[in-house]
């Protein structure tokens, strides 16, 4: 049986760095959205919901998201299926904002840019999924 220090030290450093990236990307991102919501919607441009919470919890979601990867990036192959998970939130946070981008009604093109952003990481995501799968010997 392989030990969780023996698992991490296996996976490439290039592949740990790029989980802590993910980290810290949305680790940040949900912390700045969290704490400093009327500035970064002042710089954007765009007027505060009449109600904060809609910032709030998707803030909170974003930040705990960068959590998971933080766990990610201390032991890739023990959270695979951690990675799995964020390959449907990447998924879905940018195909909600390429189809309101594409409609007109997305709240800030920063958005789109974001979008992008979480599109690399998906890919990367995918591509430590397949090179990791294709690596071991699954049990069912």
């Amino acid at each position: 049986m392989t030990s969780r220090t023996t698992e991490a030290q296996e996976t490439p450093a290039g592949w740990r760095n790029f989980f802590l990236g993910a980290a810290l990307y949305d680790l940040v991102l949900g912390a700045g959205f969290f704490f400093l919501y009327p500035q970064i919607f002042t710089i954007l441009n765009i007027q505060l919901p009449n109600n904060i919470s809609y910032i709030h919890l998707s803030a909170a979601v974003v930040f705990v998201q960068g959590a998971g990867y933080w766990f990610v990036y201390k032991n890739p192959v023990r959270n695979l299926d951690m990675v799995r998970l964020g390959v449907l939130y990447k998924a879905a946070y940018a195909g909600l904002a390429f189809y309101y981008l594409a409609i007109g009604q997305l709240i800030s093109p920063v958005f789109a840019l974001f979008a992008v952003a979480d599109i690399v990481f998906l890919l990367g995501f995918v591509q430590f999924i397949r090179t990791t799968v294709g690596s071991r010997k699954t049990t069912p």
